[in-house]
């Protein structure tokens, strides 16, 4: 259940060479499993992930 719910997480994210963050909206800067994301908690379309290796199976 996850593991799905984690898939749909991914889909509705912005996938960049480069994520720009604006704190003044509200934007943080986390780094995830070697990946940089960028959230934020009160607007959730703003969500970005910086493109990184590939993911191992």
């Amino acid at each position: 259940m996850l593991g799905l719910l984690y898939f749909y997480w991914i889909i509705e994210m912005k996938v960049k060479a480069s994520v720009k963050a604006d704190p003044l909206k509200g934007d943080k800067i986390v780094r995830r499993r070697g990946r940089v994301y960028v959230i934020n908690p009160t607007d959730p379309n703003r969500k970005q992930r910086q493109k990184g290796p590939a993911r191992k199976k």
